[in-house]
This record gives structure tokens, sequence and C-alpha cells, in this order.
């Protein structure tokens, strides 16, 4: 395989895996799947990490996201489900 391959391979998986989380999340459900709202609400949240409030809010939805995934984790033990790797 060539080396673009792969290099496509591995966007394409990074681009679902990030796609699972929003699903993941509620967001689609909760917007209708509106694109629009979506897409709005990505860029709210990168002008808040742009702003002088942005470390604060990193370590806050960071903690939140540990424990989603930790609830998530603890959930799912003892079935055959699996909780997909999440990048740190």
């Amino acid at each position: 395989m060539r080396a673009w391959q792969v290099e496509r391979r591995k966007r394409t998986q990074h681009l679902i895996e990030l796609g699972g989380l929003v699903v993941k999340a509620g967001v689609v459900d909760l917007t209708g799947d509106d694109r629009a709202i979506i897409f709005g609400a990505l860029l709210w949240m990168t002008e808040k990490l742009q702003s002088d409030q942005g470390n604060q809010a990193r370590t806050l939805w960071a903690q939140r996201g540990k424990q989603a995934f930790a609830a998530a984790t603890a959930t799912h033990k003892g079935t055959d489900q699996t909780v997909p790797a999440v990048r740190r």
C-alpha cells in the first residue's frame, strides 16, 4: 500500500471517531441533525477556547469527558460491547 493511502485511511478513521463523539454526546439527536447548529456550536467552542477563559474551559471539558468515558466503560464491563479507544 502506498504511503498516501495509509495516511488517507488514518485521516478517515480519525474523522469517523470524531463524528462518533458528536453522536455519542447526543448532539445529533438534540439538534435534529441540523448541521448549521452543530457547526455553530463548534465555532462557539473554538471562540471560547481562544478567549481568556480558554484554559478554564479546556480543563472543565476534559474532566467532564473523562468522567463520561469512565462511566461508559463501567457500564459496559461484563458485556460483549466495547468502548472505542480514546486519544488523550
